[in-house]
């Protein structure tokens, strides 16, 4: 994983840090995705520390390649997402507080690593069907594509004498 994702719990005083990590193409691989072709996400990472809870806040923006759905050639998809995330340690129960998702973290770590987060917000920013806008696809896949048969009909077909059964006299 990219070692940028991963934050130290321990040795800090109570504030605010900042980090910045930048993803590509390989971070996507080492979860075994062969959907992106190519990334490069910047990550701005804010963490706040208390006493009790680590506040995490991440943004997520850059670009995503991957194949249109459509004609199979490579498609570059604008990617952003604002996850809010909070720390607890300890064991506990899923929760959201404060519009924030609670991870529970193992108080013997000494480092959070938000590599599975940033990669799950990553791909949930890209939308469910991924074509190229406006008649961008290849020209040549899409004929391929095309629903209307360019053979002729054969009339020894069996099945060409049910031809018409429903149309309308």
């Amino acid at each position: 994983m990219n070692d940028g994702c991963i934050i130290p719990l321990n040795g800090w005083t109570e504030g605010r840090k900042e980090f910045q990590v930048s993803v590509g193409k390989e971070f996507f691989e080492a979860f075994d995705n062969s959907e992106i072709l190519d990334a490069n996400v910047r990550i701005d990472i804010s963490v706040e520390k208390s006493l009790r809870v680590t506040d995490v806040d991440l943004e997520l923006s850059g670009t995503l390649t991957v194949p249109c759905d459509r004609c199979l050639e490579d498609l570059v998809i604008p990617v952003s997402a604002s996850p809010r995330l909070r720390v607890r340690f300890g064991a506990g129960k899923d929760e959201e507080e404060d519009g924030r998702e609670t991870i529970f973290a193992d108080p013997s770590l000494p480092d959070l690593d938000l590599s599975q987060e940033i990669y799950d917000y990553a791909m949930l920013a890209l939308p469910l069907q991924r074509v190229h806008p406006g008649g961008g696809c290849n020209p040549a896949a899409l004929r391929y594509l095309n629903l209307e048969s360019t053979e002729p009909e054969v009339a020894d077909s069996p099945f060409a004498s049910l031809k018409g059964l429903f149309d309308e006299k």
